[in-house]
């Protein structure tokens, strides 16, 4: 897993007084909790580029005041107008506590079912993974090649020692579905997709 690190500074006032003063020169307030006591402290709005705008999930080495602390995000309130961040939640981890982040999940491969004219259908975008911090996923891969038209991965299908996914068994992951052009292939020769 990734780690991004950001740096901040402890807030020497907490309030909505403070906070409006400081969004206003470009810093974001926030939050981390989890470890023995809750910190408030400031950072600024372009070191999220890389944790907020990025399909990839990541850990956060948090140096506040010179005090680094390994967190994840927990939570972002954004401007209802202009989508400028508000205010931010950490999560403090430890090496020996697991912890749950949304992973992303991406496929590999080709499906027999896709070159016969079925349409792939990725159901689920990005699934919540609880693990050790040390065995936790950058994205959970799907291997397509076995999946013929109307095949499906479930998350029962990607069972793992390493971490454990928050999705009922039988929830489809991702699915090769029919369409007309698969349907009206079948049959006639030649009609398949060429082979590789």
């Amino acid at each position: 897993m990734r780690t991004v690190s950001m740096s901040g500074s402890l807030r020497g006032n907490v309030g909505k007084k403070d906070a409006k003063k400081l969004r206003k020169e470009g810093l974001v307030p926030c939050v981390i909790y989890g470890g023995k006591e809750q910190v408030h402290f400031f950072t600024q709005e372009k070191q999220f580029k890389e944790v907020i705008y990025t399909p990839k999930a990541c850990f956060v080495e948090l140096s506040i005041d010179g005090q680094k602390r390994n967190a994840i995000l927990q939570e972002i309130q954004y401007h209802p107008v202009s989508d400028s961040i508000l205010h931010v939640d950490f999560l403090e981890f430890f090496g020996d506590k697991p912890v749950t982040l949304s992973i992303p999940v991406t496929t590999i491969g080709t499906s027999p079912g896709v070159l016969k004219g079925g349409k792939l259908a990725q159901k689920v975008k990005r699934v919540k993974v609880t693990s050790l911090p040390d065995k936790m996923p950058e994205q959970i891969v799907v291997d397509i090649t076995p999946l013929e038209i109307n095949d499906a991965v479930r998350a029962k299908d990607l069972k793992t020692e390493d971490y454990h996914i928050m999705l009922p068994q039988n929830n489809i992951i991702v699915m090769v579905a029919s369409s007309r052009t698969a349907v009206a292939g079948e049959g006639v020769d030649g009609a398949d997709a060429p082979k590789a």
